[in-house]
Parts: C-alpha cells; sequence; structure tokens
C-alpha cells in the first residue's frame, strides 16, 4: 500500500517524511557510516597522538568539504564521478542546499581530537557512528512511538548500540563509558536544527570531560 500526502509517503501503512530515502538506500547509508569506525580504531590501534591524527584528518576533511562544494555547484568532477557513488545515499535536505553526514562527520572528528582527550575522542566518536546507525535502521523499519522526527524505538537502538561501545572502549572506566552512553542517547534523541554527527560527539564529549575531571577532584 502506497499513497502520497503533503507530509510525507505511506510505505506499508507508515509516514515517511518525504525528505527521507528509501529503506534500501538508508541500510547502504549507514553501513558506509558504520566504516567510520575505522577512524576511532584506527587513532586507537596505531597510537597516533592528537596532531598526528589531525595531520591525517583535517586534509580528508577538507577534500570532503571540497567534494560537498562541487555537488551542490554541480561542477564536473563531482557529477562524472563521485556523484554515481555519493548519489544515491542523499537526503532531499542535503540535495537542497546542506552538507552530507559525512562532512558533518569528519568536521567532528576534528574537532573532538582537537578538543577532547584521545579516550574520550574514541569514545564519543564510536558512540555517534555506532549509535546513530542503529537508531536510524531500526527507527526507520520498527518505529512507531515517534516524538518528532525520531522514534521511541530509534532512540532505545541508538542506547544498545552506545553502550556496546561502552563495554569495549578502551582506556576509560565503565561507568564513565555508560554516563557517557546515554547522554550520546539523550542528545542523538533531542537533535534536530544542529545536526548530529556534531551535536553527540561535542555534547557528549565534553559531559564526559566534565565528569572525568570533577570524579578526579573529589
Amino acid at each position: 500500500m502506497s499513497a502520497t500526502s503533503d507530509t510525507g509517503v505511506m510505505i506499508e501503512d507508515r509516514v515517511i517524511p518525504s525528505d527521507q530515502i528509501t529503506f534500501g538506500q538508508e541500510l547502504a547509508r549507514k553501513a558506509t557510516h558504520m566504516g567510520a569506525l575505522v577512524i576511532p580504531a584506527g587513532y586507537y590501534l596505531l597510537s597516533l597522538d592528537k596532531l598526528a591524527m589531525l595531520a591525517i584528518m583535517v586534509p580528508i576533511t577538507l577534500l570532503m568539504i571540497l567534494i560537498d562544494i562541487g555537488r551542490l555547484r554541480r561542477w564536473r568532477f563531482y557529477q562524472s564521478f563521485a556523484g554515481k557513488l555519493i548519489s544515491p545515499m542523499i537526503r532531499n535536505h542535503e540535495q537542497s542546499g546542506d552538507f552530507t553526514g559525512a562532512t558533518y562527520i569528519l568536521l567532528s572528528v576534528c574537532l573532538t581530537v582537537a578538543l577532547y582527550d584521545k579516550a574520550v575522542s574514541i569514545a564519543v566518536l564510536s558512540f555517534i557512528i555506532v549509535g546513530d546507525s542503529f537508531a536510524a535502521v531500526i527507527g526507520r523499519k520498527f518505529g512507531r512511538l515517534r516524538f518528532g522526527r525520531k522514534s521511541l524505538e530509534g532512540s532505545l537502538a541508538c542506547l544498545v548500540g552506545t553502550l556496546l561501545v561502552a563495554l569495549v572502549t578502551p582506556a576509560l572506566s565503565l561507568w564513565i563509558c555508560v554516563f557517557g552512553a546515554c547522554v550520546a542517547t539523550l542528545v542523538e534523541a533531542l537533535s534536530s536544527s544542529i545536526d548530529d554527527n556534531i551535536s553527540v560527539p561535542i555534547i557528549t564529549g565534553l559531559a564526559m570531560t566534565l565528569l572525568i575531571r570533577i570524579l578526579g577532584s573529589s
């Protein structure tokens, strides 16, 4: 069953906002998003310090910004090459003038690496990569109890994903990581005007850093 309305498209008796891609495209998008786990994993496994990580990530981020500008301005190199790979996963609001999630997550990497200790950076980047992916897929497939553009089912899936990350995050206590997982889930659920690829790592990293300092001074 399918029908259209002013607010979205009815798919299998569920209203899907009109700016959303199909569920198959969502899976492909989030599979790519999960692939970004190589970033925090590489930061840890390669024993990189802050400056070395930024030396790698800043040029990559600038390249992605250039690709996004090329997409928005319809430069030939994007249409002939990058567009064939990226376009099927682009949301309508991104087509209309916004940067892609990939650009935002790379900007977030640079900001969190610059602002926070290595262990906190690794944790919060992993939170948004895994938690957001779980929330998007489960929320799209099973979301019924909705608040705004999010769903309770998606937020619970986000919490499960971030808690799984908390269990394996190195160099931080489990309770600090569980606290961070809860903050990340809450921020992801409430994010609207600011892209959650930015808001979740920055706010969660700040909350975890403050808690670590409070506990360390007590």
